[in-house]
């Protein structure tokens, strides 16, 4: 298990090296930055838990409470807390309890901190691992090659055709649908509309993957109003990178 801690801080070098240093020593990948909302929001896709080293400058950065408690709420990854009473206080009085996954009053015990963030990540890899994904292609090498590259995050089933799907559905429920827009015998508009007949399963997120990528098809695969669609020529790290953003922000960042 490898995550991202992204460390928030200011003025407090000593203190961010020794933790730094701790966290790496653990496994974690670590970046530390200023508390500046634009370099924070380059380094959101690649953060797995923010910490914010809190300090006296966090009584003059409002928007930057305001900003990670959007970031919170929109990402839904973790966030923890070090500081003093008084800067967890006033930090609080921006950031709802609720996005608030672990504090750490000062003075702290290094090995505890380091030890509780572990835990933490291990929990969010295992809440990530629990979404199911059903993936419907009639392409064997393209599927198992999805499967491969997802498999390391979510749960995944995969099925050849329309009519396996929703066979599956009958009695499963994913958390999303990967559906082949091109498929013979039952093509996956079709596929989309038996789903969203079946009263337990018109839910479900569908989105569609295509390997057509001009303008009039895009137009017609969107038209079908599914959550969103992948172009199967997208890498894998973009594919991913797709699905997480999905998955966190319940919204879809389609691939034009």
């Amino acid at each position: 298990m490898t995550s991202n801690i992204l460390i928030i801080s200011h003025g407090s070098a000593f203190m961010t090296n020794a933790l730094v240093s701790s966290l790496q020593k653990a496994g974690f990948v670590t970046t530390v930055t200023e508390p500046d909302i634009k370099v924070i929001g380059q380094k959101r896709k690649e953060t797995d838990i923010y910490l914010f080293y809190a300090g006296e400058y966090i009584f003059d950065k409002a928007d930057i409470l305001v900003y990670m408690k959007d970031v919170c709420a929109e990402d839904e990854k973790p966030l923890c807390v070090v500081g003093y009473d008084k800067e967890i206080t006033e930090i609080k009085t921006t950031i709802p309890a609720k996005y608030i996954s672990r504090e750490f009053k000062r003075p702290f015990d290094m090995k505890d901190l380091t030890s509780a963030l572990l835990s933490l990540a291990e929990a969010d890899e295992e809440r990530r691992k629990g979404r199911h994904i059903l993936l419907v292609d009639d392409d064997p090498t393209f599927l198992k090659m999805m499967q491969d590259w997802l498999s390391m995050k979510y749960n995944i089933t995969s099925v050849r055709s329309g009519m396996q799907a929703i066979t599956y559905i009958a009695t499963h429920k994913p958390d999303l649908i990967l559906l082949d827009y091109d498929m013979p015998i039952t093509p996956g508009p079709q596929v989309m509309e038996m789903i969203r007949s079946e009263h337990n399963a018109s839910e479900i997120p569908i989105i569609f993957l295509t390997g057509k990528s001009d303008r009039e098809s895009v137009l017609t695969v969107m038209a079908l109003k599914p959550q969103g669609y992948l172009l199967k020529t997208m890498s894998k790290e973009e594919i991913v990178e797709a699905v997480d953003h999905f998955f966190e922000t319940k919204k879809w960042k389609n691939a034009n």
